[in-house]
């Protein structure tokens, strides 16, 4: 995917987010909802103003940090080796927080049926499993990637700390998947749980590499 398509793509997405608020203004409540425990209990408010517009502008900052990064990566040249990986992976990551939006709407305008969790965690696993496939083409940089001290360092450590990084990301991603069958503070921990094992597991067997390569 070229830049031009992605930013089309995301301004079409973000200027949508901001019409549905704008057009179902009137039927919000002051303030929203705009938090929620793992049981789908609400634990947090906002004004109506930033409950419509705080996301839209963020996934925008979020969307230009994204176009910037590349530009400005000492190893900007192996960035564009996967480029077009990227920014379908930008144009997920939108839709993933206006999707979130787009519930937190539903969710105020009285649409409180669903949980959203078993809503949001399907979500969750799909963007781990496009994670895991962005991880698998990465190259060595400074912003994108796991990024530890023994990865930046050897482009060999970074190769299978992302070859097996995505392999555990995409496992986590599925387990999410099945989470919203299991329901409440299990689904979360089926979510969390995975993500934050794979996470350090990952940094710890990079330095392992690392240090294996260096005292051969």
């Amino acid at each position: 995917m070229s830049v031009r398509t992605t930013t089309i793509i995301v301004l079409i997405m973000i200027l949508a987010a901001v019409l549905a608020g704008l057009v179902v203004w009137s039927r919000l409540p002051d303030p929203m909802a705009s938090h929620w425990s793992a049981n789908d209990q609400v634990n947090g408010y906002i004004s109506k103003f930033w409950g419509v517009f705080l996301m839209p502008l963020v996934t925008l900052g979020m969307f230009l940090l994204f176009l910037l990064i590349p530009n400005i990566d000492p190893l900007k040249a192996n960035i564009a080796k996967f480029r077009g990986v990227f920014n379908a992976f930008i144009a997920c990551i939108v839709g993933f927080m206006l999707y979130i939006h787009a519930l937190t709407l539903l969710w105020n305008l009285g649409y409180t049926s669903f949980g959203i969790s078993k809503a949001l965690l399907p979500a969750l696993g799909l963007l781990l499993i496009l994670i895991g496939n962005l991880m698998r083409q990465a190259k060595r940089n400074w912003f994108i990637g796991i990024r530890t001290p023994w990865t930046l360092s050897s482009d060999t450590v970074w190769d299978k700390t992302h070859q097996l990084g995505a392999i555990l990301f995409m496992a986590s991603g599925a387990l999410a998947l099945i989470g919203p069958f299991f329901g409440g503070v299990t689904a979360f921990w089926l979510f969390f749980v995975p993500l934050m094992g794979s996470t350090v597991f990952l940094v710890i067997y990079s330095y392992l590499l690392y240090r294996r390569e260096t005292h051969a």
